[in-house]
């Protein structure tokens, strides 16, 4: 791999004797991984399924490393949303974050997703996930993964971070900010990160995680866990961010442990010598098997509440609750189409949102996000069309195939790949909407009429070939 002679020069300088392991370790192939999608199954299910090798990966109980001749996009499990397909270093910054079930959770850049499903898995449907990703078409990437998982209760902003704080003020018992970076530790993964790199793209990614750090402080809660990490070796985008936000905030390092993971942040590197640095965890290509990233998990330090104008953005949200008369067409369909156990849960959090129509997570108060940019509002059910209700992606693959009345069930690999592909079924099944899945999970909709399952995959997600 040819490297930046600039990017050689400063690491020779710093790493010293490690300088040469460092190269070596660009020889190597990249890591691949996948990582469990606990909503839907437990990790020792996945891996009996799986028709190709896996190994624990060590600081993530629902990650396994695969060959990196694995192609594990085109199986029908990944469309199944049972898995994501994640590098294995980089499943580590929400370990260390550690959301339970009931948090307020901020990923505040979140695509392509890879977090922020982690989040959601561990989460389990209770609480709220405020993903949050400035870049549009990024953003709708993200939107997309988080589908596919099967996420009920999260909410995707495209906003800048700054402009959340008038809705969410301190309001986050855990943010990870993973932080834009100059991606030194992702040369070996990624050819686009060695292209782009320069010392004045590093300068550049630290004024915009300085000011990124600034609005994380501003949304999370006293008391609160802020997670920073990067994938980048560069001290200035990790240390010296470190050590210049704890001498302006208020906050308290804490040491991070996770099995398997040996450096830790270098005090060497800093430009006070902060000594608490060393809490903070740097993982190595050349100790661990996988790529480059720095983490630090920060405390928010009680009883600092700040004065601060509020300041309103869009002047009048889109987003309204239904009424009886906006929802006459869902309902029908959800009588016919759905047992109730699912659709009586979420009756009392229908909204709108232009035609398409959401269950917003029980958590939120729909002030709070009204004058936001929103991709994704909770749980999208479907679209209203003229004098029908057509059910989305996103609600199939938060259902579980036993809470729709009518559904197939295909266990044939070739079949799915029809179904993926966009093809029509011919499956008999009772005429009308139906819930396709793939060894008993769902893939998305089709629609039955004499003998033909007419499909409804996404267009946008259609394969081409197996």
């Amino acid at each position: 791999m040819e490297l930046p002679e600039a990017f050689k020069e400063k690491m020779k300088k710093l790493m010293g004797e490690s300088y040469q392991s460092l190269l070596d370790s660009y020889d190597q192939p990249e890591s691949k991984g996948i990582r469990t999608n606990t909503l839907k199954l437990e990790p020792d299910e996945l891996a009996d399924k799986l028709p190709f090798e896996t190994q624990a990966v060590n600081w993530c109980k629902e990650g396994f490393y695969i060959d990196h001749t694995v192609r594990p996009g085109k199986n029908p499990y990944y469309y199944a949303g049972l898995y994501y397909v994640q590098e294995p270093t980089a499943m580590a910054a929400v370990e260390v974050l550690d959301p339970k079930p009931g948090d307020w959770v901020l990923d505040l850049c979140a695509a392509p997703g890879g977090k922020s499903t982690q989040i959601g898995a561990r989460l389990q449907g209770i609480g709220l996930l405020v993903a949050n990703e400035l870049v549009n078409s990024r953003a709708g990437i993200l939107s997309t993964n988080i589908e596919r998982m099967g996420m009920a209760n999260a909410i995707v902003t495209n906003e800048f971070p700054e402009r959340l704080v008038d809705s969410f003020y301190e309001s986050f018992d855990k943010i990870l900010v993973d932080a834009p970076c100059s991606g030194e530790g992702m040369f070996r993964k990624d050819p686009g990160a060695l292209a782009d790199w320069s010392l004045e793209r590093v300068d550049r990614c630290m004024g915009k995680q300085e000011k990124i750090l600034e609005s994380a402080h501003r949304l999370l809660k006293p008391g609160g866990v802020l997670v920073y990490s990067t994938c980048t070796f560069s001290p200035e985008e990790n240390e010296q961010i470190i050590e210049a936000f704890i001498e302006k905030y208020p906050y308290t390092l804490q040491t991070i442990e996770l099995p398997g993971i040996t450096d830790h942040g270098r005090v060497d590197w800093t430009r006070k010598q902060q000594q608490d640095i060393t809490k903070t965890l740097r993982i190595m290509p050349m100790t661990v098997k996988g790529e480059g990233h720095f983490i630090a998990k920060l405390i928010k330090s009680e009883g600092i509440a700040e004065a601060i104008d509020v300041k309103q953005g869009y002047p009048k949200s889109r987003l309204k609750k239904a009424t009886r008369t906006d929802l006459q067409d869902y309902r029908d369909f959800a009588k016919n189409n759905l047992q109730a156990e699912f659709y009586q849960k979420i009756e009392d959090r229908l909204y709108l949102l232009g035609d398409h129509l959401y269950a917003i997570p029980a958590a939120i108060e729909l002030e709070r996000i009204a004058n936001l940019k929103l991709l994704r509002t909770g749980l999208d059910l479907g679209t209203f069309k003229k004098n029908r209700f057509e059910p989305s992606y996103a609600l199939a693959m938060a259902l579980k195939l036993s809470q729709a009345k009518n559904s197939v069930d295909l266990n044939d690999e070739d079949l799915a790949y029809q179904y993926l592909k966009g093809e029509a079924l011919n499956l008999q099944a009772p005429k009308g909407w139906v819930l396709v899945g793939y060894d008993g999970y769902p893939l998305g909709f089709g629609k039955a009429s004499e003998g033909l399952i007419k499909n409804h995959y996404p267009k946008g997600l259609r394969i081409r070939k197996k």
